[in-house]
């Protein structure tokens, strides 16, 4: 079943028949294509027994580095108060420089929040739905894990996070991760993976410890080209954000963005720096 090699890979656009018989066969039924949804990296579709299963292929050299086994979306299994779907069973397979991974997990009513680019939905979010998310984020901050998280498939790191924010802000910020809170997150935390009417939280493949605030800090900065909806985001999680911490994840977010040559320059950019400006002048962040 060789395919691209897995730095190149693109599951939008090349063919997938072959992958989706593997996952059929493995594990024992059938998906319904009407219902598949295609993403770079990630396929996604219902089952012949109601449930929905999420393929994904990752670079093998990626899984080595984490250096800790198991999966995000296992490791998770465990969570309770969080709106999330039960998982069920996984298979696994290696072929050449890539591990392909299929997850079964709970069909959970709902439509993924952001459909394309357009984030309409959200402005539309009912009060019960932002009381299930808040309590989701605060019993999911209360669990314990000891596996750490994998934000864009990468072990979050002092290494990470230092190099991230200095290819924006080089010498300019105290990115020492030691003296911060770590709190188990789901390291994925955007409004594809978000569902309404009814809130729940899908995608948990990068679960795992990293420092509090890294969730909210994602969700608000990928958001700030629709100001009304950052600003409820930053509200709502405030706790999470107005501190040292928060701010730091921020700053990451706001650098991963702003270093990204390969996206043009666009409102969200425009923000992203007005928002990095702001934060880069809070003193607590200054280095010491």
């Amino acid at each position: 079943m060789t395919t691209e090699p897995a730095h190149r890979r693109d599951l939008r656009k090349q063919p997938i028949d072959d992958i989706v018989r593997t996952v059929e066969q493995r594990l024992g039924t059938q998906l319904d294509p009407t219902t598949l949804v295609r993403k770079r990296r990630t396929l996604g579709a219902r089952s012949d027994r109601d449930t929905w299963v999420r393929i994904e292929a990752r670079p093998l050299v990626r899984i080595i580095a984490h250096g800790q086994p198991g999966d995000g979306i296992e490791a998770s299994a465990h969570l309770d108060g969080v709106a999330k779907p039960r998982w069920h069973a996984a298979v696994t397979w290696l072929d050449e420089d890539t591990v392909w991974r299929a997850d079964e997990v709970d069909h959970v009513q709902g439509t993924p929040i952001r459909q394309g680019a357009s984030l309409a939905t959200a402005s539309t979010l009912s009060p019960a739905w932002w009381h299930t998310f808040n309590q989701s984020l605060d019993a999911l901050a209360a669990h314990h894990t000891t596996r750490t998280a994998t934000p864009d498939t990468q072990l979050i790191t002092q290494d990470l996070v230092t190099t991230t924010i200095d290819q924006v802000f080089p010498g300019q910020v105290d990115t020492r991760l030691d003296i911060l809170d770590w709190v188990p997150t789901h390291a994925d935390l955007n409004w594809s993976n978000l569902l309404a009417p009814d809130c729940a939280i899908i995608d948990w493949e990068d679960f795992g410890l990293a420092p509090r605030g890294l969730d909210a800090a994602t969700l608000w900065i990928t958001s700030l080209s629709v100001p009304d909806l950052a600003e409820r985001i930053h509200q709502e999680r405030l706790a999470d954000l107005a501190n040292p911490s928060g701010r730091l994840m921020a700053l990451f977010h706001c650098a991963k963005i702003l270093s990204d040559t390969t996206e043009p320059h666009d409102s969200l950019y425009a923000s992203v720096q007005a928002v990095a400006a702001d934060l880069m002048a809070k003193q607590d962040l200054a280095p010491s």
